[in-house]
Order: structure tokens, then sequence, then C-alpha cells
């Protein structure tokens, strides 16, 4: 069974200085985006126009790669990762506006720290590196944001990290097609999964944290038991590498961006594609479902290359 999907609105030029945007991050009220150029920009998604109400300039000199927010709506926190080497940490206020809330800086290399992901309750960052090393760090301002876990790998590019919802585990994705489950309560390494072989672009959980969906250059998205290690199913049908992955706030579907400008909706338990959008001809680097609300219909966001955020909501019927 097929979902229909219209578009409501296109925030085109949405970084006049970029060319690309990479991230899109939502909170209950309000949509982050970042992109080649150095500032954030924030977005109100209560209105339909979807205003720009925020813009954080200077956020990373060279531009941003990554930008993530807590799940929960009560922890009110962003992570921006930039080119320059810097992991920042935001801040929500009571008045809707972000502030920065510190940094951290690895080893002051630029590079050092590639992808980023933050807990539900934005108390925990995990980090990927470019020589394969994960890192988790408490934002307890007032320890200085200290990293807690340091996770080995085979020294692969940590092309991308995530965090489980009920925050007992890191899993990242690697250059080398390796993909890695973490035991955050151990430290230790759970599980280091088999199956996709080519570069992994992204790795994300289900919101009940018993699945691992990755997905990369091999065009596929496997579907990974997290308990058992097991892989469970294969999605395919994007003609690009997949970049992108979001669960639905329930687990029922997963949404997925490609190379290919596509995005696509899939329903995990029937395993099939149940909607395809195009972004324009460009790289879909980022996909993401808001937060759902008992008043509207389902919504997503997407951002890449062609330098514009579209939201798009379920048709109703």
């Amino acid at each position: 069974m097929s979902k229909q999907y219209l578009t409501l609105h296109t925030v085109d030029n949405a970084h006049p200085k970029a060319s690309d945007i990479f991230a899109v991050a939502p909170t209950s009220t309000q949509l982050l985006s970042a992109s080649g150029s150095s500032s954030i920009n924030v977005y109100d998604t209560t209105q339909p126009d979807f205003p720009l109400v925020q813009t954080l300039d200077k956020a990373h000199p060279l531009g941003i790669h990554h930008l993530v927010t807590a799940k929960e709506s009560t922890a009110r926190r962003a992570a921006s990762a930039g080119f320059e080497g810097k992991i920042k940490i935001w801040s929500q206020g009571e008045d809707g506006l972000w502030t920065e809330d510190g940094e951290i800086v690895d080893q002051h290399k630029p590079g050092d720290s590639w992808a980023i992901a933050l807990s539900a309750d934005g108390q925990y960052l995990a980090s990927s590196s470019i020589n394969g090393k994960i890192n988790v760090w408490s934002l307890d301002k007032a320890q200085n944001f200290p990293r807690i876990r340091e996770y080995e790998t085979k020294g692969s590019f940590g092309l991308c990290v995530a965090l489980s919802d009920n925050g007992s585990f890191t899993a990242s994705g690697h250059e080398n097609g390796s993909i890695y489950v973490f035991s955050n309560d151990t430290g230790r390494l759970v599980h280091s999964l088999a199956g996709l072989v080519h570069p992994v672009r992204s790795v994300a959980f289900s919101p009940a944290s018993k699945l691992l969906a990755a997905g990369g250059d091999a065009r596929v998205i496997a579907l990974y038991d997290v308990t058992s290690g097991e892989q469970v199913a294969n999605f395919t049908g994007h003609g690009g590498w997949v970049l992108t992955l979001d669960w639905s706030d329930t687990g029922e579907y997963l949404l997925s961006g490609s190379h290919d400008s596509k995005a696509k909706v899939w329903r995990v338990e029937t395993r099939t594609c149940v909607a395809t959008h195009s972004h324009g001809d460009k790289p879909l680097w980022t996909a993401r479902w808001l937060p759902k609300s008992p008043t509207k219909s389902e919504m997503f966001a997407l951002g890449g290359g062609n330098n514009s955020i579209s939201f798009y909501r379920e048709a109703a019927g």
C-alpha cells in the first residue's frame, strides 16, 4: 500500500553563501539547518510558511557538515560539527532562542571528529573520527564536557554514528563497510555487523532500540537485530549511495535519502517502499521526520545539493 505525501513548502536558497545543505535537525517546534556556510538557520515549523526565526552566525568558520538535535522536547539541545574540526553544543532558552553552550575540541586537529549523534535526553554526544575511533562525551558543562567512552575500531574512517534512544548503544559505520555496535553500559563491542562491504554513510537505531538500519555506497539499506546482530532485512530501490536514514516516531516507517536525489519512505513491517520523492537533481544529504504532533499529519524535511529545504506532509484520507 502506497502513501501520499504533499509538498507543503520549500525554502529556496536557504543558505545563500553555500551550495549544499548537509544537515537538517528538528525539535518539536523548529527545524535547524546547516550547510557549507558558517551559519545555522532556525525555522519555525508551527507556522504554515516555516519562517526563518534565528540565524546563528559564524557558528563554524569553514562550514558545517553535521547538525543534530536531542529528541526529547524538554532537552532543548543541539550539536554541530564544523569543517575546522570542532563540535559546538547549543542550548535553547525559554524564549525559544539558541545560544552556544561550549565546544568539544578533540586533540585540536581539524577533521579528527566527523559525524555526531545526541542522546534523546541531550546529556551525551557520540562522535566518529577519521582514524576510526568512536568517542562518547558527557555534556555536563560543569565538568567541561568530559570524554566518558573511547571505542577502538580497525582504523577505517568513521563516516556515521548513532546513539540508541534508550542510551544503551552506540553504533558506527565506516569507509571500509564495517558497522559496529558498542554497549555504553559496559564499554565493550557488542557486534561487528557484516553485509554492506562498501562505505557506510548512515546508521540509525529504531525508537525502541531493537533494530539498526544502515546504508551507504552499496545502495542497499540493511536492517539488523540489535540483540542478536543478525541481518533481518534488505531494502533495495535507491539508484545511488544512501546518504541519510531516519525512523518515524513510532518505528513504523524509515525515511531514506540518496545521492540519486530521491527520498524514500519504507514500511518496516512489510519491508516495502511506500513513497518516493525527488528533491531536485542533486545529492539528497539529509532527510528527517518532524516530531509527531496530535493535531498534524506526519511530516518530514529534506535538504541537499540544490540548497533548498522542502517540507512534506502526509495526505489525509
